[in-house]
């Protein structure tokens, strides 16, 4: 199944809004990215990324600890990076 710009455009904004939101993972938002968006293999997603399959698996099922270097790979692709958001909280 083909999308189109506009269906992909949709879907990347959807996850950097559940991202922003603290509603999706790191490693979940990246594997829609790379399934959903491109549906490269992982093998592929890595090579594209200049970066290894096992760094990616890592990523992708949240463990180990990333570098900002690895994890603004995957997301350049889609023109995003990693970066710093004001955490608003509520007064109680």
């Amino acid at each position: 199944m083909s999308m189109t710009v506009a269906e992909r455009t949709l879907l990347i904004e959807s996850i950097q809004q559940g991202l922003a939101n603290d509603t999706l993972a790191i490693g979940e938002a990246v594997r829609q990215l790379r399934v959903e968006v491109t549906g490269l293999h992982q093998s592929q997603f890595a090579k594209m990324c200049k970066i290894s399959v096992r760094t990616l698996v890592h990523i992708e099922h949240g463990e180990g600890n990333q570098t900002l270097k690895s994890l603004n790979a995957v997301f350049r692709p889609f023109g995003m990076q990693m970066g710093v958001v004001k955490i608003w909280r509520t007064i109680s």
